[in-house]
């Protein structure tokens, strides 16, 4: 049993000091990814600083139009929003297309941006990985990697990033609000994530001791019909194989607004931004949405066990733009 301390901070300026204070701190949130890596001992914090209780639980809208999530707003809550489920559907869907009912009750918005990949040879401690410990090498490049990134990865590391909810919030435009030793700033969700590139133990771009203190989704998208769709091995309570969310809007046949992420399919919610280029201005047919998606799937380099990723995410993709398309002209 490995001892560390232990901070319920009363507030965020607290909790930003006493993680300052304590070198090898983690924040506490609902613990649903952290807690299971410390029992793996991939975790081994010397100081947990708990910040559930700070007053970041809210969901509020702002007088721009905009929506804010507090950090601490729990996802079962979060779904169940009746200003989520009206204006940002997809948000709404890919949180309850994630975990189970009592995980979700428990799991914070804060911390499900922060939840780390659920790759086996990460979870190891037997096995390398650059990630866990930089410069051991990647076992599932040879090894075992059906799950796997198809875009973006590097020689280092082939994980993916297993959020359903960042995906969506990637795809809405929406931007994650940090607070440390500098102050206040906020960064997109769709650039929140790095790629592994020759760092892959750098996973975000948040600044030493920075806490998120919420998500704000913007008044553009608010309205705008959203989708989020799954693929998985079962049903229910298991990680994506590929996900696609879109916000699309249709005006006179042309397509006048698109957002586009997927998820599985690299290291982070993979902003799909040639694929919108594509469909900005142009018609909104199966066709057309055909053609998006290809070229942004274009870059793909599937490995061994996993080219399957790249048809699924199509018809995935295909399949959500047409929907809507369709739901959009009545």
């Amino acid at each position: 049993m490995r001892s560390f301390g232990y901070v319920r901070a009363t507030s965020v300026e607290e909790a930003a000091e006493a993680f300052a204070a304590r070198p090898g701190a983690r924040y506490l949130g609902g613990g649903t990814n952290l807690v299971d890596l410390m029992k793996l001992g991939v975790e081994r914090p010397d100081a947990l600083v708990d910040v559930s209780r700070l007053p970041l639980d809210r969901v509020e809208e702002l007088p721009d139009g905009s929506l804010r999530v507090g950090a601490t707003v729990r996802n079962s809550d979060l779904a169940a929003h009746p200003l989520v489920r009206d204006r940002y559907p997809a948000l709404s869907q890919a949180l309850l297309a994630g975990a189970s009912g009592q995980l979700r009750n428990a799991a914070t918005t804060g911390g499900n941006l922060l939840q780390r990949t659920r790759c086996p040879y990460f979870q190891d401690l037997s096995k390398p990985c650059n990630k866990r410990e930089p410069g051991t090498g990647c076992g599932a490049r040879d090894g075992v990697h059906r799950d796997h990134a198809v875009l973006g990865w590097s020689e280092q590391c082939i994980a993916t990033h297993p959020s359903d909810m960042a995906v969506a919030l990637a795809a809405l435009d929406a931007r994650v609000e940090l607070y440390g030793d500098e102050g206040a700033r906020d960064v997109p969700v769709a650039e929140f994530h790095r790629l592994p590139g020759n760092h892959p133990e750098r996973e975000t771009v948040i600044r030493a001791g920075e806490l998120i203190t919420g998500v704000v989704l913007p008044a553009a998208t608010g309205g705008v019909p959203s989708a989020y769709r799954k693929a998985r091995d079962r049903a229910s309570y298991a990680f994506a194989l590929a996900s696609v969310a879109a916000v699309l809007r249709v005006s006179d046949g042309a397509v006048a607004q698109a957002g586009l992420a997927f998820g599985a399919l690299a290291h982070r919610p993979w902003r799909a931004v040639r694929a919108e280029e594509a469909l900005l201005g142009g018609p909104a047919t199966t066709e057309a949405f055909a053609r998006a998606v290809d070229a942004e799937l274009a870059a793909a380099r599937p490995l061994r066990d996993n080219a399957y990723k790249v048809p699924l995410a199509r018809a995935l993709a295909v399949d959500v733009l047409t929907r809507l398309a369709r739901a959009g002209t009545g």
